[in-house]
């Protein structure tokens, strides 16, 4: 297949193009600044250009644009967020629209944020809320869900009746690449700072690349799939026990607890956002659990050990 990956110049997209290129697909991937040359093709994420020729005749086309979401919450950083997913969204839309032979299936990143802070029950497709209004959170935490939402309506109003469309509902994606959630989660660990955050009980959703590569797989190959899907291991655990694990993989046995305060005095001088550590991101598969995808790293503690492993081999 050929296969356009636009924002596909990060972490994630990395791990994708490396993935389906050693596969035998044929990837372009489509980013701000790159060199124009083989795989790789210059665009703004705003504004059709030559760029668009790309998607005319592609099988498929997996948008991963977005401003990372590392940073401080101010209203510039977050204006850039939405500005970013919503224009880079709108304007793959408009391509796949204008083009002669549409791709066939349209993959949107999209966000396992966009589900409520919660500790009730878990969420998935069919019956799991969508934030934005849950009560004992700071009101700012509205923005995040409001730009996921922003993400996929844009998504949805696209017109693009020939391509099948699925957004990504994802969790932090664990990769041993530098530079990544997994390599700040270790450093961290490794200084002995690994500890329960705010008390711990706030549930982590992660996903192992291996497995995120595999369900995009499934995801372009099923036709009967479309609308939103979680991107996320079934067995989301408290954080407490979460690090506790990686702690385990990585032989550290210091981890020093943090407070609500703390983290936000942290995040702060880190230049991010508490919201990144003190949310509840509580979110399990039922989409793919249901088409029979079976994950390779169901459990946090073996995923964990596994990434530490292929870190250490470089």
């Amino acid at each position: 297949m050929k296969i356009v990956i636009p924002g596909g110049t990060g972490q994630v997209g990395q791990i994708l193009e490396r993935a389906l290129s050693a596969r035998g697909h044929q990837v372009v991937v489509l980013g701000r600044g790159v060199r124009d040359e083989a795989g790789r093709v210059p665009w703004d994420g705003r504004t059709l250009g030559p760029w668009a020729s790309e998607l005319d005749g592609a099988d498929a086309v997996v948008n991963l644009a977005g401003r990372s979401v590392n940073c401080r919450y101010t209203r510039a950083n977050l204006q850039a967020m939405m500005s970013s997913r919503v224009d880079s969204t709108r304007v793959v839309g408009l391509a796949i629209e204008k083009a002669a032979r549409p791709p066939r299936v349209w993959l949107q990143m999209s966000t396992a944020t966009i589900y409520a802070h919660r500790f009730d029950a878990p969420n998935d497709e069919a019956t799991g809320q969508l934030g934005g209004d849950e009560p004992g959170v700071p009101a700012y935490w509205k923005f995040s869900t409001d730009i996921a939402q922003a993400w996929e309506r844009t998504q949805r109003e696209a017109h693009t009746p020939h391509t099948r469309r699925v957004a990504l509902r994802t969790a932090m994606v664990m990769s041993p690449d530098r530079g990544g959630i997994f390599d700040v989660l270790r450093g961290l660990t490794r200084v002995g700072l690994g500890g329960p955050v705010a008390g711990g009980r706030q549930f982590i959703s992660w996903i192992h690349a291996r497995d995120f590569v595999r369900a995009v797989e499934l995801l372009l190959d099923r036709e009967e799939i479309a609308g939103p899907v979680n991107l996320a291991a079934p067995n989301p655990i408290p954080q407490r026990a979460f690090m506790a694990a990686l702690r385990a993989a990585l032989g550290s046995r210091l981890g020093l607890p943090a407070t609500r305060w703390m983290i936000e005095i942290g995040a702060f001088f880190l230049r991010t956002d508490a919201e990144l550590l003190l949310k509840s991101r509580w979110v399990i598969p039922g989409r793919l659990l249901e088409a029979g995808f079976t994950f390779e790293f169901p459990e946090w503690p073996a995923a964990a050990r596994d990434l530490v492993e292929y870190y250490r081999a470089g």
